[in-house]
């Protein structure tokens, strides 16, 4: 008689393009153990959709999952959770989200990228070359421009961290007070005009929340320095896209670099696309790693099945 475990089915629900469906079912067959498999939702026999108690999740249609009558929890392929926290119902399955320390090294990078395009002075001299100018101006160390992180989250504080480490006066915000070895920190309202105020370059690293939304608003623009650039790589809705637009228009704010926008694509009318003081890209500041991100999931998944332990979970009231 044959002694093999019956595999444990793996619902994988998710909107995307049929070539990142195939991608994300090799990683993550290859990353679990021999005893469990990952199959499109649509793959299952009724039996498997009955026997899910946790399935795979990338944008998801609330819908589909429905179809999982035993459902307890959800394995994000993504970071950012609000979508799901807000169409899933509250006494829905348990939101699991992915937590990669790549995709922190990943962020960390980009934003030190685009740092120093924005410290280098990379838009003016990007437009003077269209002028055809040949003008240098005057070059600041790192040490002399401040960068203040909204959100010091996992993404955020090892963000910080490079920036400090590459010399740059590192000023962070959140919700609640948080210390970070060699980073300004400060937390609650004030704190937030505080560290606005600080900031040559603001970097938005926060979730999406009931209370961040509109967030970056006329008055929070307002209490930045003159001059001062911004940078997005959080969630669209937290800026208000008409005050951020005047704010460029009246040179308050000197650059702004979107990679997150309200409505994406970013539609063609948007007057971001072909305003001069914009740079538009088009949400690749972290992307998931496939291979990285499947060991993770691999692995909390076979720790549920060994002892019924589910990964931190949500807090559905923060919406993270």
């Amino acid at each position: 008689m044959s002694t093999r475990k019956p595999h444990r089915i793996l619902p994988l629900v998710a909107r995307a393009p049929a070539e990142e469906l195939q991608g994300w079912l090799e990683t993550l067959n290859k990353a679990l153990a021999s005893d469990a498999q990952v199959k499109l939702l649509g793959d299952l026999t009724p039996e498997e959709r009955k026997a899910a108690e946790v399935a795979i999740v990338a944008n998801p249609d609330p819908a589909e999952l429905l179809k999982l009558p035993n459902l307890k929890w959800v394995h994000s392929l993504w970071a950012g959770v609000e979508r799901l926290s807000s169409e899933l119902p509250k006494d829905g399955p348990e939101i699991v989200r992915l937590v990669d320390p790549q995709m922190a090294a990943t962020m960390s990078e980009a934003v030190l990228a685009w740092t120093l395009y924005l410290h280098r002075d990379m838009p003016r001299y990007a437009r003077q070359q269209i002028q055809k100018t040949w003008q240098e101006h005057t070059l600041k160390l790192p040490s002399e421009r401040t960068v203040t992180i909204l959100g010091l989250g996992n993404l955020g504080k090892t963000a910080a961290l490079r920036l400090k480490a590459n010399g740059f006066n590192v000023c962070g915000w959140s919700r609640s007070a948080k210390q970070i070895d060699g980073i300004e920190t400060h937390s609650g309202a004030d704190g937030f005009k505080t560290a606005l105020s600080k900031a040559d370059i603001t970097v938005l690293l926060m979730p999406l929340t009931p209370d961040t939304k509109g967030m970056l608003d006329a008055k929070a623009l307002a209490s930045m320095p003159a001059g001062a650039s911004l940078i997005n790589f959080a969630r669209g809705p937290i800026i208000d896209d008409n005050a951020l637009l005047e704010a460029l228009d009246e040179g308050h704010i000197d650059h702004a670099v979107l990679d997150v926008f309200a409505s994406e694509p970013l539609p063609d009318v948007h007057r971001y696309w072909d305003h001069p003081s914009v740079t538009v890209l088009p949400h690749i500041s972290a992307p998931t790693t496939q291979s990285t991100a499947s060991r993770i999931v691999a692995g909390n998944i076979a720790e549920y099945m060994k002892n019924g332990t589910i990964p931190e979970s949500v807090d559905r009231s923060r919406g993270y």
